[in-house]
């Protein structure tokens, strides 16, 4: 719980534009998760730099979530402020083949503004969901493709909101699906991309051709939180899953899809501790039968109820 004068101290940076005690299963893509103390969304840059000088100053602790994929959120909630960024959503072109793009900007924005514009080179990031921030913070990509590739420098707020850096690609350390060396509450602002100059045509085909498959190997028609594990080295999460014999298998109204194993759906009434059962079930019966062990790919976050 957030004391009332913090209570105070964060509307009055905010202009109002947060909510207490809010249900984060309003807010990512598997629809489970406990309440957030405090939800802030920033209207702006001045407005986020408010907040995390309030944090600060307060030792409340910050928490940034995108357009919630990839998170998983605990049921007793996640304490201090979570700080969405979807207000942060200006994207254009830039000198010498680059997009800038903001960290609220969603994937489908991206994916359309390139489209328009024949801008090639992003076509792989067509359809990962969430928004540019998370792209960049879990290093996103499909097999040969990666983010790390198309980053020319990344703009970051620092954790106490006095100050923005621009850094280069060569000093950002990407590793598979993470990016690291950011200083701790750091917040990723902006990402100047590298683009190539196409045709709208070539690279609506290439995107259309992508989407599809997407449609036809991922249930995108039921909440999920996207890849549960990290594909290991030679291998695929999902095979191993499926060899195991684990499509179908649920845990209260958690299901590991019949359609992509590396998937778990809500199925309705979900539970965070139903999602949690069924990744650690899963992980142990893969460790079992096939003698390796899956490493987590989605991030969870928030403290035990």
């Amino acid at each position: 719980m957030i004391a009332p004068e913090l209570r105070r101290a964060l509307t009055e940076a905010l202009d109002g534009a947060v909510h207490f005690d809010t249900p984060l299963s309003r807010h990512t893509s598997l629809g489970v998760g406990g309440p957030a103390d405090a939800l802030a969304t920033p209207v702006d840059r001045a407005g986020l730099a408010r907040t995390l000088s309030v944090c600060r100053a307060h030792r409340l602790p910050h928490h940034v979530l995108g357009s919630g994929f990839n998170t998983l959120v605990r049921d007793g909630g996640v304490g201090g402020v979570v700080v969405r960024l979807s207000k942060l959503r200006r994207i254009e072109p830039r000198p010498a083949g680059g997009v800038r793009a903001e960290a609220g900007v969603s994937h489908s924005q991206v994916t359309r503004f390139c489209v328009q514009r024949g801008l090639a080179g992003l076509e792989f990031a067509a359809g990962i969901p969430g928004t540019v921030g998370g792209w960049l913070a879990m290093n996103a990509g499909i097999p040969r493709h990666e983010m790390e590739a198309r980053v020319r420098e990344i703009e970051v707020m620092s954790p106490t909101g006095r100050r923005t850096r621009h850094l280069r690609r060569e000093r950002l350390h990407f590793v598979y699906r993470a990016l690291r060396g950011l200083a701790p509450g750091s917040v990723i602002l902006s990402v100047l991309f590298s683009v190539a100059i196409s045709t709208p045509g070539e690279v609506k085909a290439e995107v259309d051709r992508l989407l599809a498959r997407r449609a036809d190997t991922q249930p995108l028609d039921i909440p999920s939180c996207g890849s549960v594990f990290k594909n290991p080295r030679g291998d695929h999460a999902g095979r191993l899953i499926e060899s195991a014999g684990l499509k179908g298998h649920r845990i209260g109204g958690a299901e590991i899809s019949t359609l992509h194993a590396n998937f778990i759906v809500n199925t309705g009434g979900a539970t965070a501790a139903d999602v949690l059962a069924l990744i650690e079930y899963a992980r142990r019966t893969v460790l079992a039968r096939c003698g390796i062990e899956l490493e987590r790919e989605v991030r969870v976050v928030g403290r035990q109820p």
